[in-house]
């Protein structure tokens, strides 16, 4: 499954990002993994969730971080759940890119049996409407 936390910068979603992962976290019977930009959540994250800062490895662009996504589910099957915050400063402000990715992530949910979160810095109208089907509003 893929969720999406969208809204205005400054609305809160890191916030519920973060309780979200502390949820994940206590019911997940395997790994659970938490993708940021610049490592910010680091101190608002337990030690026990594996945070990947997407800076640290040269991620930018779409391509290059549904390419994360896949290499985090092929190197360990028993991610349970990946949440991801700041979305469209990771990837770009493209929203038909945007859509695509979303899309191959919905695909590669069912695959890999993980499930996704991601922060969407934007109203949840700009989403492209055929990614918006393969998704879940938590807000």
């Amino acid at each position: 499954m893929v969720s999406l936390l969208t809204g205005p910068r400054g609305s809160g979603k890191t916030t519920q990002l973060i309780e979200m992962i502390d949820s994940a976290y206590k019911k997940s019977a395997g790994h659970v993994v938490c993708v940021d930009k610049a490592g910010t959540l680091r101190n608002s994250v337990t030690y026990r969730v594996r945070l990947v800062t997407a800076d640290q490895y040269g991620i930018s662009g779409f391509d290059a971080f549904y390419g994360l996504l896949c290499g985090l589910c092929a190197g360990d099957h028993d991610i349970t759940d990946i949440l991801c915050d700041a979305t469209l400063r990771i990837g770009s402000r493209d929203y038909k890119e945007l859509g695509e990715f979303l899309k191959k992530v919905a695909s590669l949910s069912e695959k890999s049996g993980t499930d996704f979160v991601f922060t969407i810095s934007t109203e949840k109208e700009n989403i492209p409407a055929d990614a918006a089907q393969v998704c879940e509003f938590k807000n």
